[in-house]
């Protein structure tokens, strides 16, 4: 068995009305919300894939599918702990965790620590084990038009 696993992540939404913003599980003041089945933290998402992408095992959308309606509006924390636990019953733990947000608006800076947090906890991990960046697409495509935000995560697993 391999002592390192690497996994990629990555999620996108539109905007939506009539929605709340939530990212890396932290709820964000804005006019708009993300579009999707669950609450569409597309932060989240990005991870869930990354977990399970390092183990092998499909992605979100094979795990909790907009298809079920148990997963309607369901809080994306409820997806993490569930990939977090399965990274927990195949004998690893993550090393680290670099997130990656494109989004025009709204600004992040002030939310990234309560983001990274909240990660950690859930994760249980100390803080400095995640990291999150924030970038605009210099109002290049969809992103950069303001229509959705998009994020991107790369997990390191290592075996206990």
């Amino acid at each position: 068995m391999m002592d390192y696993k690497i996994g990629l992540g990555f999620d996108i939404h539109r905007f939506a009305s009539g929605r709340k913003l939530v990212l890396g599980g932290v709820e964000i003041p804005f006019h708009l919300g993300l579009d999707g089945h669950s609450d569409a933290d597309v932060i989240l998402h990005a991870v869930c894939d990354a977990l399970l992408g390092a183990l092998g095992a499909g992605d979100i959308g094979e795990h909790f599918p907009n298809t079920d309606e148990r997963y309607r509006g369901v809080s994306s924390l409820t997806l993490l702990d569930t990939a977090a636990q399965r990274v927990a019953d195949q004998g690893f733990r993550v090393g680290n965790l670099d997130i990656t947000v494109l989004a025009e608006q709204p600004h992040l800076k002030e939310y990234k620590q309560q983001m990274r947090a909240r990660i950690a906890s859930r994760l249980s991990i100390a803080e400095p084990q995640v990291n999150i960046k924030a970038t605009t697409m210099e109002s290049l495509g969809a992103i950069g038009r303001s229509e959705g935000i998009a994020a991107q995560a790369v997990v390191l697993l290592m075996q206990n």
